[in-house]
């Protein structure tokens, strides 16, 4: 049995109302999104999780699956959970209601990064940074791993540091070594899966003092000393939050339908 995709999606975006209803390219972004899943072959369902009879409708009218939720989660974690308290299956991928380029490789790499650490409640995805993708953006999250694979930190702030870069290439040429320290900064991408059980165990546990500094939720789980495991994959696209960023996202759609 695969993983089972709960896809959380609200019409309130402060950003962009009714997002998961725009249209532009003949199908809703919620459909594209759920498109994307079904391609992961370690997915074997998807469900919407939504808290807005319109968007309940619409993947309806595709042909998809979707569930009413209740309309007082403080994030789409809570949202998720809600949803794999109904169910039997054994690991849950949060997709984020507005990826609709989110590669179903870096699905199936994460669900994988969870079978190979059994100690590990929960995995996600880590990702070179792409031209023209600045490492000091804060809107940026970056991840530092382990040896094993998984996650040391999360921050917004650019980390590794390279500190004396200039002297340590200038070193490692001379000895002979990559001419590139090989601590490279990666991008976190907002993918992840849990064990289901521990959905649960997430919200109850405590919010923590690094989590609220950097407005990072995953800190919540390393801080209270529960090991992420993180796939690394190359990510192409962000998630769309504007209608500027949608608009920029039907245009690359239209390229590739036309090419």
């Amino acid at each position: 049995m695969g993983a089972v995709a709960v896809i959380p999606a609200r019409f309130g975006s402060t950003r962009f109302p009714g997002k998961p209803l725009a249209a532009k390219t003949g199908k809703p972004l919620i459909q594209h999104v759920c498109e994307q899943a079904a391609r992961a072959k370690s997915i074997s369902r998807i469900i919407v999780a939504t808290d807005d009879q319109r968007i309940l409708e619409a993947v309806w009218g595709f042909g998809g699956e979707a569930v009413m939720t209740r309309s007082d989660h403080p994030n789409g974690t809570s949202r998720i959970a809600e949803v794999a308290a109904t169910l039997r299956d054994a690991i849950i991928v949060n997709v984020q209601g507005d990826e609709p380029a989110m590669e179903p490789e870096l699905m199936d790499a994460a669900v994988a990064a969870l079978e190979r650490h059994p100690g590990a409640p929960m995995s996600t995805i880590a990702s070179p940074f792409g031209p023209g993708e600045d490492v000091g953006d804060p809107n940026i999250v970056k991840v530092v791993l382990r040896r094993d694979g998984t996650a040391l930190y999360f921050s917004r702030a650019p980390i590794p540091l390279w500190r004396d870069r200039e002297r340590v290439m200038a070193s490692h040429t001379q000895s002979g070594l990559p001419a590139i320290p090989p601590a490279a900064p990666l991008k976190h991408v907002g993918l992840y899966v849990y064990r289901r059980e521990f959905l649960a165990t997430f919200l109850g546990l405590a919010p923590t003092a690094l989590e609220m500094t950097e407005q990072l939720e995953q800190l919540r789980v390393l801080e209270h000393g529960y090991p992420i495991a993180v796939a690394q994959g190359v990510a192409a696209f962000h998630g769309i939050d504007t209608p500027e960023q949608y608009e920029a996202w039907v245009r690359r759609y239209a390229e590739r339908s036309s090419g």
